[in-house]
This record gives structure tokens, C-alpha cells and sequence, in this order.
């Protein structure tokens, strides 16, 4: 065989498989670093097309928000702003006649919450804003976070509420437990010392800033420091008793913060 027939037997082969990379790459699916728990990695690898295409998940209320009028006059209209533990937490049923309306979103973390803030918040004009959120950041849900990020997304999201005049109540992470098989890598992912320690930051930073915080920890933990059992099946969300529990809790937050918005 001549040199030049060599050459083009082994460059056609060579030349297709270069042709046929980009394709490849298209075709290939993207991937989220293990973080060492199955259960997350396998939430997180299934919500790809949330953190690629639309991070803050803004078109999650989007429709509602367009379809909702502007509060009435004198109404005291209350956002709950937060993850699962909110999204859950059906606000009708607890705070029956109440303009209140949940905003919250499976899944979400505090940069997430951040970027769809002004949509889901302050375009609402509520008087008061009730958040609860934390407990994904710590547990990575959309990657590592260190306690000083969370701080500082929360630190945004009181100087937004402040400067449209929205009375911010901030709501302590709640604690877990691993009582049922079924909570033990959520409890495994959320340290309790993680946990007191951004509650302590949190309750600090409220003293000092003049907002209303809500310690929803003290009221559901048990003599070991967790989540009471009987309060979640999987260690992390509310069952019905949780939620008796937090209701009256945060409605007397939230009075307390509607009667200093009418002291300002």
C-alpha cells in the first residue's frame, strides 16, 4: 500500500470521529457532582433543567401573581417566602380568612429565593414578609454554601423588604431527627451545630436590625435536641401536628411586626 493510501485509511476514520464530536456533546447528558448521599444526588441530578434554565424558578408563581389583585385598602396582606417546609404548609387551612399567600418552592435555597424576590415579594406590596429557609442550604441542595453566604442573602433580602417598607419576620431553621429510616440522610446532611449556629447569627442579626424573629426550634425540639418524632415522618417536614405547633407561632410574629409597621 502507497504512503498516501495509508494516510486517507487512516484520517477518514479520524475525520469522522472529530465530525461526529459536537453531536456527541449535545447528546451527552450534564452531570451535578457527587456529594456522597444518594438520595440528593439523585434530587439534585433530576432538577438540572430547573438550575440551568430558569435558577430562581420565577416561572413557578409567575401566572398566579399576574391573576392576583392589589391588596385592598387596610388590608394586612402577609408573603410566606421560603422552601418545601412552606410549600407544604397549607396556609388556608391554618390561617382560615387570612390574606396571607405562600410563596414557597420544594427544593429552593436563599440564593434561589433572592433572585425571585422582587416578583414574589415585593411586587405582592404585602405589609409583612414571614420567611423560613436555610435548612437546603446547609444541606447543598444546589452546592456547598458557607454560614456567611446564607447571612449575606439574607442581609439582601431585609435591606430589599426595608426599603419598600415590608416588615420582615425570619423564622429559625426547625431542627431534625433520624427516628425513621427514612429521615436518616436528611439528618445526616443538616448538622446540628450548623443549625444553632445560624440560628444564633440569625436571632442576633434580628435584635440588631429591628425585625421580628420567629423561633420555631424551641417549640418542635425534643429532650435530645431533634425534631420531635411525632412531628415528621421523615425527620425534616411538618406533619399536621408540626404545623398546629408553628401557626399560632407565626401569627403572633406577625402581629407583633404589623403593630411596629404602624409604630414607624
Amino acid at each position: 500500500m502507497s504512503l498516501p493510501s495509508i494516510i486517507r485509511t487512516i484520517s477518514q476514520p479520524l475525520l469522522a470521529i472529530l465530525l461526529s464530536l459536537p453531536a456527541l456533546a449535545q447528546h451527552t447528558a450534564p452531570s451535578v457532582p457527587s456529594t456522597g448521599f444518594s438520595g440528593l444526588d439523585q434530587y439534585r441530578a433530576s432538577r438540572i433543567s430547573i438550575y440551568t434554565d430558569d435558577f430562581g424558578q420565577l416561572a413557578c408563581y409567575r401566572e398566579a401573581n399576574a391573576s392576583l389583585s392589589p391588596p385592598a385598602a387596610g388590608e394586612s396582606r402577609v408573603v410566606f417566602l421560603g422552601d418545601s417546609i412552606t410549600d407544604y404548609w397549607k396556609l388556608p387551612d391554618y390561617f382560615p380568612g387570612k390574606p396571607y399567600i405562600n410563596r414557597g418552592i420544594d427544593g429552593q435555597t436563599t440564593p434561589q429565593m433572592l433572585l425571585r424576590f422582587r416578583q414574589d415579594v415585593i411586587d405582592l406590596h404585602p405589609k409583612v414578609l414571614v420567611v423560613l429557609a436555610r435548612t437546603n442550604d446547609i444541606a447543598g441542595v444546589t452546592g456547598r454554601t458557607s454560614n456567611e453566604d446564607i447571612e449575606a442573602n439574607y442581609a439582601s433580602m431585609a435591606e430589599l423588604a426595608r426599603a419598600h417598607r415590608i416588615r420582615v419576620v425570619f423564622a429559625s431553621i426547625l431542627p431534625v431527627h433520624n427516628y425513621t429510616h427514612d429521615a436518616e440522610e436528611s439528618f445526616a446532611l443538616r448538622p446540628r451545630d450548623r443549625i444553632l449556629a445560624l440560628n444564633k447569627w440569625l436571632k442576633d442579626y434580628c435584635a440588631k436590625n429591628r425585625f421580628v424573629f420567629l423561633d420555631y426550634f424551641s417549640a418542635l425540639v425534643d429532650e435530645r435536641g431533634m425534631l420531635k418524632r411525632a412531628l415528621a415522618d421523615d425527620g425534616l417536614h411538618p406533619t399536621d401536628a408540626g404545623y398546629k405547633i408553628m401557626s399560632p407561632l407565626a401569627e403572633k410574629a406577625i402581629q407583633k411586626a404589623l403593630a411596629e409597621n404602624r409604630a414607624l
